[in-house]
């Protein structure tokens, strides 16, 4: 029996792996590259079907480690019961927070300033000028705010916003300015310019963005989406848009990936981009960076970083 580690980067494309472990490679192939029984350590497959990744699950006898390339877990939550007592479950965080937050930035922007439309009519050869909404002293609120969510205050305070108002889970106070319970959502919303969700998808957050939440934001208001499809009610939100009260910037939807002729891709005000919040040149050096220390720290019997549950507890 060997302690294998199954990785969806080729292992000798990765500097630095620590001895002791013997790396397979897998990104989702039909054939596994080798026996599931002998694996201890499974970083998931990035950017594949939810199925793909839960696959092995149950063949993994001896895993310990299960390591999503993703900052949310919810693709392997479904399978987590198919695995053994004791199993780490691990996110990426610190791999995804600038590429993600440079799309929030970018998906705000080009909401408010009109590019979309200014791309449709250079297709046209019109010349469409005209005052738009600038992002300069405009009230944001963050609707997640953990480590995504601050590199995206990060990158909004340089534009001059008038202010950022910050959502989590639970209360808390931070350097910047309190962060505010998901409870206060209320009273927060009818205030926001701009509402960016940048929060996990859990039970608590599925369908978030629903016909109440939306209604309590302000008319002109806009909703950027960098999250999961599911944290927004899509039906609540297309009656919105074709109303004309708001607008959308989608990087996720529901369903995901959009069919061709779903009303998202045609409703008015809405901006949508397939999921590229976290697929850039920025990706591989971090998710390198994170395997290496993460399985350093097994090798070593180390605490590992970014736990997000253990099996069985």
């Amino acid at each position: 029996m060997t302690a294998d580690v199954w990785l969806p980067i080729p292992p000798d494309e990765i500097d630095g792996l620590p001895e002791g472990l013997t790396p397979r490679y897998w990104n989702g192939a039909e054939e596994y590259p080798a026996d599931p029984a002998d694996c201890v350590f499974y970083v998931v497959p990035y950017m594949r079907p939810a199925e793909t990744a839960l696959r092995p699950l149950a063949d993994l006898t001896g895993v310990n480690v299960v390591q999503t390339l993703s900052a949310g877990v919810d693709s392997v939550e479904p399978g987590l019961g198919l695995l053994p007592a004791g199993v780490r479950l691990c996110n990426a965080r610190g791999v995804h927070e600038a590429s993600t937050a440079e799309l929030a930035l970018t998906l705000t922007l080009a909401s408010l300033r009109g590019v979309p439309d200014f791309v449709r009519a250079q297709d046209r050869g019109e010349w469409n000028g005209g005052f738009r909404p600038a992002l300069a002293d405009r009230t944001v609120l963050i609707v997640g705010y953990g480590s995504i969510g601050s590199a995206i205050e990060d990158r909004l305070v340089p534009f001059e916003v008038a202010r950022v108002v910050r959502v989590a889970r639970s209360a808390r106070t931070t350097e910047r300015g309190p962060v505010h319970p998901l409870t206060d959502l209320p009273a927060l919303l009818p205030d926001a310019d701009v509402v960016i969700l940048s929060t996990p998808l859990t039970a608590t957050t599925r369908h978030l963005a629903d016909a109440g939440f939306l209604a309590r934001m302000k008319d002109g208001a806009l909703l950027v989406n960098v999250a999961r499809g599911p944290v927004v009610d899509t039906e609540a939100l297309l009656a919105e848009l074709r109303d004309g009260r708001i607008t959308a910037a989608l990087d996720v939807t529901d369903p995901e990936p959009l069919p061709r002729a779903h009303p998202l891709w045609t409703a008015p005000g809405v901006l949508v981009t397939p999921h590229v919040g976290g697929p850039t040149s920025a990706f591989a050096p971090r998710a390198k960076r994170l395997l290496v220390d993460q399985l350093t720290r097994f090798v070593n019997r180390e605490p590992l970083r970014n736990v997000i549950l253990t099996t069985g507890e």
